[in-house]
């Protein structure tokens, strides 16, 4: 059973740092994506390690042997991947991930022609418990396109060998499938007002900020998900007539690359009333690949977002992040 993680306020400059360390690193449109079918090229960065358990043993020699054996098993492990191309940096065997080495990184993702770059970091938090965050990053479209925090417990090396599998594994399918595999356009929302009324109120400038933040809540789910390599698909290509053009959405996906396209579509039944209903289709044959509807919700415009959210996430993302 996998369940959801909620990273205590304490930790969040670490993520924070991620996030600095990507954009400083540059990693934007610098290479194409593989040709369809083509095993991803990978790079793994070094993970850092800080202990904030405050032991009074200094453990820093075992811990950097542990540490070295993990990374040495996750590029094993990964390399042994069929499905998956690792690439080995001009930087190897010391190529960190952290924003003060952000420039030798990206020079080495450079060239060495990864288009993905893992990056991460293990934190001891006490005697027993230590963190491990990971993140995926997309260096075409300079996105963290997968982000996760694992808890483990012991620190002797059998502890640390179990991480190692279960980071691993995990990682290993995510990578296998995201973020090239699949090229998703994510439509606009659109409203579809039924309420009493609708033909004289039309819609408001709160109707149209609701339906673009849950476009975009949408966006950073997919995203977040490793799933998908989502394509920009700009409000104004959505501003054409529908009637008498069934297919424009798919017509539009074809049109920007994309393998799979995702519509949403607000129903307003009242003013505090709504559902939320989306479908997704194969561009290439107009087929219907998953759909979902939320059913009747309570809430205005500003909750369009959170409901979409939770409709993407439970019918389309299987219900649950994970964790170990």
């Amino acid at each position: 059973m996998t369940r959801s993680l909620h990273l205590p306020c304490s930790h969040w400059p670490w993520r924070l740092a991620i996030a600095a360390m990507v954009h400083a690193a540059g990693f934007g449109p610098a290479w194409s994506t593989q040709p369809s079918g083509a095993a991803p090229a990978v790079m793994v960065a070094d993970f850092s390690y800080v202990d904030t358990s405050g032991e009074p043993v200094d453990q820093s020699a075992a811990h950097q042997r542990r540490l070295q054996a993990f990374m040495a098993a996750l590029r094993n492990e990964l390399a042994a991947d069929q499905r998956l191309r690792l690439v080995d940096p001009s930087c190897a065997p010391a190529c960190v991930a952290d924003a003060t080495a952000a420039d030798a990184l990206r020079h080495a993702a450079t060239e060495a022609g990864a288009q993905i770059v893992v990056i991460g970091g293990i934190q001891k938090t006490s005697t027993l418990v230590q963190w491990a965050r990971t993140a995926v990053v997309d260096v075409a479209s300079n996105r963290v396109v997968f982000e996760k925090l694992y808890t483990f417990r012991g620190d002797d090396d059998a502890a640390w060998q179990r991480a190692e599998m279960f980071v691993s594994r995990e990682l290993r399918d995510v990578l296998a499938t995201s973020p090239a595999s699949v090229r998703l356009a994510l439509l606009p929302f659109t409203l579809e007002d039924t309420s009493a009324g609708a033909g004289t109120v039309g819609e408001s400038e709160s109707d149209v900020k609701g339906l673009r933040d849950a476009t975009e809540a949408v966006r950073q789910l997919l995203s977040q998900s490793g799933r998908y390599r989502l394509i920009e698909v700009r409000a104004e290509a959505m501003a054409q007539p529908k009637d008498g053009c069934g297919d424009c959405d798919l017509r539009l996906a074809r049109e920007l690359g994309a393998d799979q396209s995702l519509a949403g579509v607000v129903r307003r039944v009242s003013r505090t009333e709504y559902t939320i209903s989306f479908q997704l289709r194969n561009v290439g044959t107009g087929a219907l690949i998953a759909a979902g509807d939320s059913g009747l919700r309570l809430g205005a415009n500003y909750s369009w977002g959170r409901g979409a959210v939770r409709l993407v996430r439970d019918r389309l993302l299987g219900g649950e992040e994970t964790s170990p």
